[in-house]
C-alpha cells in the first residue's frame, strides 16, 4: 500500500468524519470536502471525538489530525488523492452527478469507493470515462472502529480496482467483504432490515418498547451474533445434527412470526419511536452516547482478541502490523 498516502473523503458528515478519522489514524493524509456552510468545525470535531478511541487501539506512525486538510471543492480534493472515498448523502442523481465530478478529477489509477449503503455502483458509473475503476465500499458506523466493509464493483468495475480496494481496507485495519453479485442494499443491509422492519411492526402494535427490543437484541442474539453470525450460530443449535437438524425441527415457514412488510411510517410512529429512543438516552448527548458506544465496542473486541474470532482477530492482526512497524522505526 506504499502508493497511497493521501485519501480524498467527500461528504463530511458522520460516515466521511469516520473514513477521515480511520485513515488519520493510520498514517495517512486526508483532504476532505463537503458543500455544507460550517463543515470544516463540524468534521473536525467528529474527528477529535472519534481520536481517543483510536489512540487506545494504538496510532500508526505519523498518524495525526494535523493531516486533515480542506478542500475548497470535490474536484480539487480529488486531484492530488491516491485513493476517493466518497460519502454524500443516498440520492441517485447526485451519486451520478458526483461521481462524473471525481472521476474527471482523480487520477485514471485512483480508485473511486462510495459508502451508499444500498445504491448500485452500475447506475452511479453511468457518467464516468473511467467507470472501470468506480466501486462500493460499504462501511457500518462507527466506521472508525468498526471493521467490516462490503465491496463489489458495477458491471463496468476492473477486477484491479477491486483488488486495489480490498488491499487499502485491509491496510487500515479493516475486513473487505467481497459481495459477489450486484444487489440493492449488499449484504448486512438486507439483514439489517429485516430485523428494523419487525422493530417498527412490535413498536407499532404496541407490543414492546424500543428499550424492550433493544434489550431482546443486546442480552442475547447479539452477543452471539458478534462472534459469527447468524448462520453458524444456528448450525450449533442443531447439536450434533448441525444445520440440516436445525431446519428439520425449527423449518421457518412453521413459525410465522414475523412480517416482513413495513407498517406504515406515521407521525404517530416516528414520534413512539423518538419518545422511546429519548427515554433510553436519559439526557445525554449523541457525543456521550458515541464515546459510551465506542467504550463497549472496544472492550467487546478486545474479549473476542483472546478467541480470535470475530472482529477480535481483525483486531489482532491489525495491532500485529502496528507492533510489527514499531520495530522498525529507528
Amino acid at each position: 500500500m506504499s502508493r497511497i498516502n493521501t485519501v480524498a473523503v467527500i461528504g463530511g458528515g458522520v460516515i466521511g468524519a469516520g473514513w477521515a478519522a480511520r485513515c488519520l489514524a493510520h498514517g495517512l493524509d486526508v483532504v476532505a470536502w463537503d458543500p455544507a456552510e460550517g463543515w470544516q468545525q463540524r468534521l473536525r470535531a467528529s474527528v477529535e471525538n472519534a481520536w481517543p478511541s483510536l489512540t487506545r487501539l494504538g496510532l500508526y506512525e505519523g498518524a495525526s489530525l494535523e493531516r486533515l486538510r480542506y478542500a475548497q471543492s470535490a474536484e480539487e480534493a480529488c486531484a492530488g488523492a491516491d485513493f476517493v472515498q466518497e460519502a454524500a448523502p443516498e440520492r441517485i442523481e447526485l451519486k451520478i452527478a458526483l461521481h462524473a465530478q471525481m472521476d474527471a478529477a482523480a487520477r485514471a489509477d485512483v480508485p473511486i469507493a462510495s459508502s451508499t449503503s444500498g445504491l448500485l455502483p452500475s447506475e452511479f458509473q453511468a457518467k464516468c470515462a473511467h467507470p472501470e475503476r468506480v466501486l462500493v465500499g460499504h462501511p457500518f458506523n462507527p466506521v472508525y472502529l468498526l471493521p467490516l466493509v462490503e465491496v463489489l464493483g458495477g458491471k463496468d468495475t476492473g477486477a484491479q480496482a477491486l483488488d486495489e480496494a480490498v488491499a487499502f481496507y485491509e491496510f487500515i485495519g479493516m475486513h473487505p467483504l467481497r459481495v459477489r453479485t450486484e444487489i440493492p442494499g449488499f449484504l448486512s443491509d438486507r439483514l439489517q432490515e429485516a430485523l428494523w422492519r419487525e422493530v417498527l411492526h412490535l413498536v407499532n402494535d404496541g407490543v414492546a418498547t424500543t428499550e424492550e427490543l433493544d434489550a431482546a437484541i443486546a442480552y442475547g442474539p447479539g452477543l452471539r451474533w458478534s462472534i459469527w453470525g447468524t448462520c453458524l450460530i444456528f448450525h450449533l443449535a442443531g447439536g450434533e445434527g448441525g444445520m440440516r437438524h436445525m431446519l428439520e425441527h425449527f423449518d421457518p415457514s412453521q413459525f410465522p412470526w414475523t412480517r416482513l412488510e413495513p407498517p406504515p411510517i406515521t407521525q404517530a410512529l416516528v414520534e413512539r419511536m423518538a419518545q422511546g429512543c429519548e427515554a433510553q438516552a436519559a439526557g445525554r448527548s449523541i457525543k456521550e452516547l458515541e464515546r459510551l458506544r465506542d467504550d463497549c465496542l472496544i472492550a467487546v473486541m478486545q474479549a473476542l482478541r483472546t478467541y480470535r474470532v470475530g472482529a477480535g482477530e481483525v483486531l489482532r492482526k491489525n495491532e500485529e502490523r502496528l507492533a510489527a512497524q514499531r520495530k522498525t522505526r529507528p
